[in-house]
């Protein structure tokens, strides 16, 4: 009676897919099976192509695994143990746990091993098929970085949005050919950001409503998507090689550390330094400037993200100790008549430092320390000439390099051009050059086109509606101001955010004083010692103004 068997082959590259030598492994270990009277279903018949021989994960490997464990086989038939693993520590796991099951492992290309010496060749085998993938890896990460240096663009393989890589011929090395309706859509993106300040999730959620389709047209814009956009070197016009490399899992989450576990797979996505990137130039789509300008914003961002803060408070992410350089974070204590929230140094936690904790810095009132920062900012806000300089800047900014404005003239351009080809399909059908199949098969896609152009150009113009409305009100300085005063004092905590980040880089909280650190230039007359405006006359006329910030201290103000 035939001994049922199952049959494993592997190939790890396309070249090898392309040779069929997993067809010829499968070949002979048939042929093999039926000469030594062993029985292989169809069904058990497993191969994986394109899979490295340096991993268990493997859809093949895992079936042949769950079949051993389910009792139903008597053997594993192999070309060689090098297609079972590259490494010898896995090729004596995979060997112990067949073994376990009662499934007998063969190799076609490997002593039986019933003796010591069979034994130490297969061991020999398994260190030198390791020594070789290694060998391997080495050249080809010696050879990539070799070409990255020279400028080619095939150790990058692939393109992102905006690009289409087209292979190296036998004429000319490979490049980046700009797409066009999709670099404008980067540059868009880049200027929407910089210019409009639409955070990440907007920006998707824009694209998604102007049916601006992505690369396969099949998916809609994510947040992660947009956010690689923003940070990809490639459209400054340098393209870089290496900028992530393969470390171990740094993350232990909470179930693998409640098992007393360590990370068991590694990470490729863990950035190198800056400097080791590679450069390669490609055509770049925005300029330097305004991609310096993007990771400026990203990094903003990072720092005042609210994160996990279920409520927000004004000065989040802004203040700074000034006596260890940690930030303040809100912390909170409860009195027997009610709750109360502090702004607390990081530094001044014991229990987050070795050696205790770096700083004496006490606690500040939130409240009292959001109050008095904001009056500093509405008596920095009364000062016209100031709020004047600032408008007028910022007006002949978006006068002068709206986005909208050019890729509004783009849009109508392309809707232009997909008439003339609708027109032109219909001339040749009436002149007998196209026949009416041809015909209907290709006006539907133009159709589409249509429609797309024309919905992203109805959004353009109700953007540009709202930004005209905009300019007119800001046009009215008077009004805005009074505006603003007026409604100081009932903003909501975001609201006043967005106004206080325009104006106000950091906060630094001393021993004894509070110095904000404003972001455009104010007046130097008459000022303090760090730059802030003469104090309202109103609250004494003086630049010793003080405001209780903790119990039993006074801190002066200084701007």
């Amino acid at each position: 009676m035939n001994k049922p068997a199952a049959i494993y082959a592997r190939v790890s590259s396309d070249r090898q897919k392309d040779n069929h030598t997993i067809a010829s492994q499968t070949a002979a270990l048939k042929e093999y099976a039926q000469t030594n009277e062993y029985a292989v279903p169809a069904e058990w018949v497993f191969e994986d192509e394109g899979y490295s021989g340096a991993n268990l994960a493997r859809p093949g490997l895992e079936s042949l695994r769950d079949l051993a464990a389910a009792g139903q086989i008597e053997a594993v038939l192999v070309h060689s143990p090098d297609r079972l693993s590259r490494k010898y520590a896995y090729q004596v796991l995979l060997g112990e746990e067949f073994s376990r099951c009662g499934v007998a492992l063969v190799f076609l290309k490997s002593p039986a091993g019933k003796t010591p010496e069979d034994q130490l060749l297969v061991q020999f085998q398994g260190m030198i098929a390791e020594y070789e993938r290694a060998q391997i890896a080495e050249r080809s990460r010696r050879g990539k970085r070799h070409k990255a240096q020279q400028g080619v663009v095939n150790v990058l393989s692939g393109a992102p949005y905006g690009y289409r890589y087209v292979k190296r011929s036998d004429h000319a090395e490979a490049y980046y050919e700009v797409v066009e309706a999709q670099a404008q859509v980067v540059q868009m993106v880049f200027e929407i950001y910089t210019q409009q300040g639409l955070s990440i999730n907007a920006i998707a959620r824009l694209l998604n409503e102007r049916q601006i389709p992505t690369r396969t047209g099949n998916t809609r814009w994510e947040r992660t998507t947009v956010w690689g956009m923003l940070r990809n070197p490639a459209y400054r016009g340098a393209a870089c090689y290496g900028k992530t490399e393969l470390r171990p899992r740094q993350r232990v989450t909470r179930p693998l550390r409640q098992r007393h576990g360590v990370p068991s797979r590694d990470s490729a996505n863990h950035e190198r330094p800056r400097p080791e990137w590679i450069e390669i130039p490609v055509p770049a789509l925005v300029s330097e400037e305004t991609f310096a300008l993007a990771q400026e914003q990203l990094e903003s961002n990072k720092h005042h993200s609210p994160r996990r803060t279920a409520e927000p408070s004004l000065l989040q992410g802004m203040l700074v100790c000034q006596q260890c350089g940690y930030a303040l974070y809100r912390a909170s204590a409860r009195t027997s008549k009610r709750k109360l929230y502090y702004y607390r140094c990081i530094g001044s936690d014991g229990y987050r430092h070795l050696k205790g904790p770096l700083c004496d810095n006490r606690p500040v009132r939130q409240d009292y320390l959001d109050e008095f920062v904001w009056k500093q900012i509405i008596e920095l806000l009364d000062d016209p000439s100031l709020i004047r300089s600032e408008i007028d800047r910022r007006m002949e900014s978006a006068k002068t390099a709206d986005p909208q404005r050019q890729r509004e003239q783009d849009l109508q351009r392309e809707r232009a051009r997909l008439e003339n080809s609708a027109d032109r399909l219909v001339t040749a059908y009436q002149d007998g050059l196209l026949t009416l199949t041809e015909l209907r098969q290709r006006i539907p896609d133009l159709r589409k086109q249509q429609q797309a152009v024309q919905s992203e150009l109805h959004s353009l113009e109700m953007a540009t509606a709202d930004q005209s409305k905009y300019l007119r009100l800001a046009e009215t300085l008077a009004d805005f101001r009074t505006n603003l005063r007026a409604r100081a004092d009932t903003l909501a905590v975001t609201e006043r955010q967005r106004i206080l980040r325009l104006l106000v880089k950091e906060i630094l909280v001393g021993g004894d004083k509070i110095t904000i650190c404003h972001s455009i230039p104010i007046p130097q007359s008459g000022s303090g010692p760090s730059g802030s405006p003469p104090p309202n006359p109103e609250l004494g006329g003086s630049t010793s103004q003080s405001c209780l910030l903790r119990s039993g201290r006074r801190f002066t103000a200084a701007g």
